[in-house]
């Protein structure tokens, strides 16, 4: 089969190169010439495990190709997957449909064959009915079909999720543009994957409902480590001895500052204002993004606390700036956020990240970053895990200790043991770890 992938974001890009690996005929189109160019010279434009070997041995199969191009990319296509990015809107907090619609705008003018219309951008309920009414005011019913794909791909391993994926969500109302699809998925579906056959509405909505509830859970373990500390409960128990019930779940029950990234908070507002214009408000999910947005500013006072109530002047080492490990992407990064809330309390900020620097000196100015962690600490006033790279846990927490001014850790994701901490010295702030120490 030969596909279109429109856009070479994350979601684009790693869509392209994954059906590519799966033996289908992939051209990647891009508006951003200079983008298009850096990918068909083999050059990665984001960081993602295993990413760059699949486009280079792709890219030397004829595989997948690169253009700038639309007319080019869909006209030998069966389908066109449309992976541009769905932002927030400034005013609202709603998804941004612009470039969708762009794009489609496009579609209706060089679409002169049966092709089928694949979203994969997470887009709100309602966005594909549409799609379909201004395709249908341009071209003939038998030329087009429109589906809701949408992606589960978490940063970091999304080339993982791709080809393992837990389930594949197809939304299509036509027999001719479910045998399109199937077809593209036949490994999946010979392997047994689940696949789940929808209206388009419902598989909007499942992606929604997805992040929503992911975010919900995050959020939730949040407020009970904070209880935790009120109460003398270890978290860390707490979460194995709830998770183990397996319709609960393990994953996302880890406390720390916050969720960010590209896909949570955008989709968690989106999903509210949604709910909003449809007349049934989702006050779950309304606390949840309120929780998030408080969260990073509670962090940056715990930091204050520990400091004696006064941040002013004071030296503090920040191990972490992505949203997460496994990824170069600072996006609704609540490190970000807590160095920004450090620095208006009047703090200086060093620090250090494995992939993140390079982004974030483009970001945030007037902090340090150090490329090693033992100058990082030198007479600094507190030390903060941010982001839980598991690199940092394999630091000699004895040399980091003698360097700085005071031995003061704090650890928003409980990366180290508190006893061996305070055996080494440390005043330790984890989260949910018990009563807190004076």
């Amino acid at each position: 089969m030969n596909i279109a992938v429109i856009g070479t974001g994350y979601v684009g890009l790693v869509t392209g190169a994954c059906f590519s690996e799966l033996g289908v005929d992939v051209t990647c189109v891009d508006i951003d010439e200079t983008k298009v160019t850096a990918l068909q010279s083999g050059q990665c434009p984001i960081y993602e495990k295993g990413l760059p070997e699949l486009l280079k041995r792709n890219t030397e199969l004829n595989r997948l190709k690169f253009t700038s191009s639309l007319s080019c990319a869909i006209c030998e296509a069966d389908a066109l997957f449309v992976c541009v990015n769905t932002p927030s809107n400034e005013s609202d907090a709603s998804a941004d449909l612009t470039d969708v619609f762009h794009v489609i705008e496009d579609l209706a003018a060089l679409i002169d064959r049966y092709q089928v219309i694949v979203v994969k951008s997470t887009v709100p309920v309602g966005t594909g009915r549409k799609i379909y009414e201004m395709l249908s005011s341009r071209l003939a019913p038998e030329l087009f079909d429109v589906t809701s794909n949408p992606e589960f791909l978490s940063e970091g391993t999304s080339v993982f999720d791709f080809m393992n994926p837990a389930r594949i969500v197809i939304g299509a109302e036509s027999e001719k543009a479910k045998d399109v699809l199937r077809q593209l998925y036949l490994p999946f579906i010979l392997q047994d994957v689940p696949i789940v056959y929808s209206n388009l509405e419902t598989a909007e909505m499942i992606k929604y409902a997805s992040n929503a509830f992911l975010a919900t859970k995050i959020t939730f373990i949040n407020e009970i480590a904070d209880l935790c500390e009120r109460t003398g409960v270890d978290v860390r128990d707490l979460a194995d001895g709830i998770g183990l019930d397996k319709r609960i779940g393990t994953d996302h029950l880890r406390p720390g500052p916050g969720f960010g990234g590209l896909c949570f908070p955008k989709d968690t507002t989106a999903l509210v204002q949604t709910a909003k214009n449809a007349g049934s408000p989702v006050r779950i999910i309304e606390t949840v993004v309120d929780i998030n947005v408080q969260r990073k500013t509670r962090m940056a006072k715990r930091i204050q606390e520990v400091l004696g109530g006064d941040a002013n002047g004071k030296s503090i080492a920040v191990l972490g700036l992505t949203f997460k490990p496994g990824t170069d992407d600072l996006r609704d990064s609540p490190s970000v956020a807590i160095i920004r809330e450090l620095k208006n309390l009047g703090a200086n900020i060093r620090t250090h990240d494995p992939l993140g620097m390079s982004n974030a000196k483009n970001t945030i100015c007037d902090i340090v970053y150090c490329e090693d962690i033992y100058k990082l600490v030198e007479n600094c006033d507190v030390l903060v895990v941010a982001t839980a790279w598991p690199q940092y846990a394999t630091i000699d927490m004895d040399r980091i200790g003698k360097a700085m001014k005071s031995k003061t850790l704090v650890d928003l994701h409980n990366m180290f043991d508190a006893n061996e901490m305070r055996n080494l010295g440390f005043y330790y702030r984890g989260i949910g770890q018990g009563h807190v120490d004076n």
